[in-house]
C-alpha cells in the first residue's frame, strides 16, 4: 500500500489520535505491516507497524536510506518548509539522517563523547538536580509532576553535560520544545539552530570538561555546522523522550495495579516499568523516518523511492504476531530504535530515567495521581507519547536542604528551618502546549538557580 493507490491516508495528529493511537495502530493493521498515513495536514507517509517489517527496514541500510535530501514532497514543494513536521525530518548533517562513511564518522563523534561522561558522575547529577526540584513542591502536598519535575529534570541535566550557560538554555527549551509541539515549528528551528550556533562559538574560545567541548575536539573533526546539528540531535534526543520516559513510567507506577501494588510493600519495581513503558508507551512512538532509494515491494505494498517511511516503534512493539511475553527483562522492544541508527546513548538515558523516578518514589512514598489514570491527557504530535500533565497529591514531606513541615493555623505545612529558595509558579501549575510553556519553565528555573526570587 502507497500513497498513490487512492487509500485514505490516517491522521496521526490531533487530540482523537493522541488520547488514543493503539486503537489507529489497530485499524492500520488491517492493511498489513505497512500502511499510510498523514503526519501533519498534506504530508503523506507510509507507517510501519509490523515487528518484522520495522527491523527489515532498519537493518537493510542498502534499500532503505535515512537522508531526507531523497524526500521527493519536499523537494517539489508538495510539502512546504514551514509544515509543523519538517524540522522532525528534513536534512541536517547529523548521524541521525547520513548514511554509510559519514554516518560512521559522525557516530563515533557522539558514542566517543558521551562515553567520558563517567556514570557515577551522570547518576550524582541526577540526584543532586532531582532532590533540588523535589524540594521545591515537597511541602505542598501537590503538584504537575510533569512542569515541576520530569520536564526540568533532564533540561538541567544536559545543558549541565553539555557545559550550557543558563541564558541560553532559556533559547535552547524554547526552540527545543517549538519543534517537537509543532508550535510555529519553522521559527523555533532557526531559534535552535542559531542558539547552538552560539553555544559552539563559546565552547571553541573557552572549552571545559563537557560534550560539547569533546564533539569539538574530536579526531573526526566535525565542521561547524556538523557540531551544531549533532548538539541540535543529542539535546532533542536527551530531554523531550527523557521527560516522557521518566513522566510515563511514573504514571504507570501510580495507575497500574501490576505495579502500584507493591509500592506500599517497599518493592520499587522501577525497571519494570521502564520495561513496559519502552514496550507499550515509548516516548518516541513514531519515527526513524528512512526514504527508499528505490521502488520496493514489501509483502505485496509497493514502497515508492522517496516517499517517507516512518517506524512505528509502539505499533511495531505491540504487533500482535508477537509471541514474546513482555515481561521484566525482555529488552528486545524497538524503543531504541535497531541496526546501525539505535540509539548511542541507551544507558545514559536508562540510568537518568530509573533514577529520577527512584528518587521521587523514596523523597515522597505515599504519592498517588490526583485524577483517575484515565482523565491524564496526552500532548497530539505524530511523533512522541508525552502526557500533556502528571498531577499528583502525596503528605507534606521535609526538605533534603533542612527543616521538616510545620502545621500553620490553617493546617498548611510550613517550612520551619533552612529556609529554600521561593516556590517557582510552574512548580503547580498544569503544562500548557508550545514554547511558552517551555520559556515560563526555564525562566523559573533559571531564577531560583541562581538564588534569585
Amino acid at each position: 500500500m502507497h500513497a498513490g493507490d487512492g487509500s485514505p491516508h490516517e491522521p496521526l495528529y490531533g487530540p482523537a489520535f493522541a488520547a488514543d493511537p493503539a486503537a489507529v495502530y489497530r485499524r492500520l493493521r488491517t492493511a498489513g505491516p505497512t500502511a499510510p498515513v498523514e503526519l501533519a495536514p498534506g504530508v503523506r507517509a507510509t507507517l510501519v507497524t509490523g515487528y518484522d517489517a520495522a527491523l527489515h527496514v532498519l537493518r537493510t541500510t542498502e534499500t532503505f536510506s535515512k537522508d531526507s535530501r531523497r524526500w521527493r514532497d519536499l523537494a517539489d514543494g508538495t510539502v512546504p518548509p514551514d509544515s509543523p513536521v519538517v524540522p522532525m525530518m528534513a536534512y541536517r548533517p547529523n548521524a541521525l539522517l547520513t548514511d554509510g562513511r559519514e554516518h560512521r564518522r559522525l557516530r563515533e563523534a557522539i558514542t566517543d563523547s558521551l562515553g567520558r561522561v563517567e556514570p557515577s558522575a551522570l547518576r550524582g547529577h541526577v540526584e543532586q538536580t532531582a532532590d533540588t526540584l523535589i524540594d521545591r513542591f515537597a511541602a505542598h502536598g501537590s503538584a504537575d509532576l510533569l512542569a515541576a519535575y520530569a520536564q526540568p529534570l533532564p533540561l538541567l541535566v544536559f545543558n549541565r553535560l553539555f557545559g550550557c550557560p543558563p541564558d541560553i538554555g532559556d533559547r535552547l527549551v524554547e526552540g527545543m520544545s517549538g519543534i517537537f509541539d509543532g508550535v510555529d515549528a519553522e521559527k523555533a528551528n532557526e531559534l535552535l539552530t542559531r542558539t547552538v550556533t552560539e553555544l559552539v562559538g563559546l565552547k571553541r574560545g573557552r572549552p571545559a570538561q563537557d560534550v560539547t567541548s569533546w564533539l569539538i575536539a574530536h579526531p573526526a573533526g566535525l565542521s561547524d555546522e556538523e557540531l551544531v546539528h549533532t548538539l541540535v540531535l543529542l539535546m532533542g534526543a536527551g530531554t523531550e523522550p527523557q521527560q516522557n520516559l521518566i513522566a510515563n513510567s511514573l504514571r504507570l507506577l501510580l495507575s497500574d495495579e501490576r505495579f502500584a501494588g507493591s509500592l506500599s510493600g517497599g518493592s520499587l519495581p522501577v525497571d519494570d516499568s521502564l520495561d513496559e513503558v519502552l514496550w507499550t508507551d515509548p516516548p518516541m512512538a513514531n519515527y526513524a523516518v528512512h526514504f527508499p532509494v528505490h521502488d520496493v515491494r514489501y509483502e505485496g505494498a509497493l514502497l515508492r523511492e522517496g516517499e517517507p517511511l516512518v517506524i512505528s516503534f509502539a505499533a511495531a512493539n505491540t504487533d500482535p504476531a508477537l509471541t514474546a511475553e513482555r515481561r521484566a527483562g525482555n529488552r528486545a522492544h524497538l524503543a531504541w530504535s535497531a541496526g546501525p541508527h539505535a540509539c548511542p546513548a541507551q544507558g545514559p538515558a536508562r540510568l537518568i530515567a530509573s533514577v529520577a523516578v527512584e528518587k521521587l518514589l523514596d523523597r515522597l512514598p505515599d504519592v498517588e495521581l490526583a485524577v483517575a489514570a484515565g482523565e491524564l491527557s496526552w500532548r497530539p504530535g505524530p511523533f512522541h507519547r508525552a502526557l500533556a500533565a502528571l498531577p499528583v497529591r502525596f503528605p507534606p514531606a521535609a526538605s533534603v536542604l533542612g527543616g521538616t513541615p510545620e502545621r500553620q493555623p490553617d493546617g498548611q505545612p510550613r517550612q520551619t528551618a533552612a529556609r529554600p529558595r521561593p516556590v517557582p509558579p510552574w512548580a503547580h501549575q498544569p503544562a500548557a502546549a508550545g514554547p511558552g510553556r517551555a520559556r515560563r519553565l526555564w525562566s523559573g528555573l533559571r531564577s531560583w538557580w541562581r538564588g534569585g526570587e
